[in-house]
């Protein structure tokens, strides 16, 4: 798909994690790139540092004529200003998918898809194939710690990672070479309907694969979805039958050391660099990629061990006379399941304080039995009001609905604005902050409370 030269091009909702990665490509192709958001955020206020003009209000005049198109994200409500007067000017106006499915045509396309788990693993194995000195194109679905961006691109890329979004049917607009699924959990019930839905837009996603190309599943999956026969199909997990799986796990403190199963070998000697369980299935995932793609044993060992994680993925803000503070993005229940268990096998026998802020009304009702049930894990539960995002409240869904179904003693609902009066009274051991709305701007207010705190 030809996006031309020296254009303007305007994103509508700019500083979400895809869209803004979006914007960095164009920028630095020397498109004039603007964009509008509905508020500051640390992401926008870095892409006004690298040259991009931002506005925070909708202002539909700001549409000038050499607009040579307009790029939205379904998150934006169809009736903003800026967004009807690109319909109604004849400006072209393409989802943020179809831009990214259209750039995807040209590169050797690697897609990472699952209902969790695929920001990791496509960071990793970003990382791993520039890691050996592969010119790569990489959309991320988070700021990755080795780069500091959402975005790799290098001169001269032949080979595209992409993280595969379900939401909206996005991924369906990519053209993969390898696909990676990595969960299929009930989520976006309010686009799909129900969970067989969902796993047929999987199917369907899998199914644009050529003959030849590679799917790699998690173990059990398969089961599920329809199996693309023209691929060359391999699993993955901690299954004895899954084709590539982790052995010989070991905790380091900071990571993990383990060695890999794979169809033929036995690799040895792998040292992961980040906490959790969850991200050895992950690393699984992006080293067997690494390897069908091209990548020998020895590459994988020095990408792995090098890897220093996703902003928000288990990520250590804060630590002090073994006060610790991480921040995560876990917003569904298997995420924060596998969040909470990781902290506890961390620092068995320690108390764990979360502050979460459930996403979306509709995700909260549609899985409010599994949140309760995950969140019942931590010792003690703050929950912030609902981050509605795209939605309109639905009555009798908000924080206080959640708390109740939650099987735990030690259960508050609290502002943001007593958050910090709260904390002095429970003098957490282990504080975790848990969500994907904008929790995350409280990460560094909590690190300079702690740091004031424990000085």
């Amino acid at each position: 798909m030809n996006f031309g030269t020296n254009q303007h091009i305007h994103f509508i909702g700019i500083g979400g994690i895809g869209m803004s990665a979006l914007a960095r490509y164009f920028h630095r192709r020397g498109h004039r790139v603007t964009g509008y958001d509905r508020s500051p955020s640390a992401l926008t206020l870095a892409l006004e540092k690298e040259g991009m003009l931002i506005h925070y209000t909708d202002k539909p005049g700001l549409l000038s004529p050499d607009t040579a198109l307009v790029v939205y994200t379904p998150a934006v409500p169809p009736d903003l200003g800026e967004l009807r007067k690109a319909r109604e000017t004849g400006i072209r106006v393409m989802k943020r998918s179809e831009v990214l499915g259209g750039i995807s045509e040209t590169y050797r396309c690697l897609s990472v898809a699952g209902s969790h788990g695929k920001t990791s693993t496509s960071a990793m194995l970003a990382h791993l194939l520039r890691q050996e000195g592969w010119p790569i194109l990489a959309f991320l679905g988070g700021i990755s710690l080795n780069y500091r961006s959402n975005l790799i691109d290098d001169p001269d890329a032949k080979v595209m990672v992409a993280e595969a979004d379900e939401y909206d049917r996005s991924f369906l607009h990519l053209s993969p070479d390898l696909v990676i699924i990595t969960a299929i959990d009930s989520d976006h019930l309010d686009i799909y309907g129900t969970h067989a839905s969902l796993l047929d837009a999987f199917s369907t996603f899998a199914g644009k694969l050529s003959k030849g190309e590679i799917l790699l599943i998690k173990e059990g999956l398969q089961n599920s979805l329809r199996l693309p026969a023209q691929a060359r199909v391999y699993t993955y997990g901690w299954e004895q039958n899954a084709g590539f799986r982790p052995v010989n796990v070991q905790n380091t403190g900071n990571g993990h050391a383990f060695d890999l199963e794979t169809p033929d070998t036995i690799i040895n000697g792998l040292h992961l660099s980040v906490p959790g369980l969850v991200q050895v299935e992950n690393a699984v995932a992006a080293t067997a990629a690494a390897l069908l793609t091209g990548l020998d044993a020895d590459a994988c060992r020095r990408g792995l061990q090098s890897f220093l994680g996703v902003s928000r993925r288990l990520e250590k803000r804060f630590e002090h006379a073994g006060m610790i503070y991480y921040d995560d993005y876990a917003h569904h229940p298997e995420e924060l399941k596998a969040c909470i268990r990781s902290l506890q096998m961390l620092h068995p026998g320690r108390k764990i304080t979360g502050i979460f802020q459930p996403h979306l009304y509709t995700r909260t009702r549609d899985l409010a039995e599994g949140f309760a049930e995950s969140l019942a894990a931590l010792d003690e539960i703050i929950l912030l009001e609902i981050y509605p995002a795209r939605e309109a409240p639905i009555a009798g869904i908000n924080a206080a609905f959640l708390l109740e179904k939650i099987s735990s003693d030690a259960k508050s609902v609290c502002d943001k604005e007593a958050l910090f009066n709260l904390l002095d009274k429970r003098q957490p051991e282990i504080l975790v902050t848990l969500g994907a709305g904008d929790i995350d701007q409280l990460a560094d207010p909590i690190v300079h409370y702690l740091s004031n705190r424990y000085k």
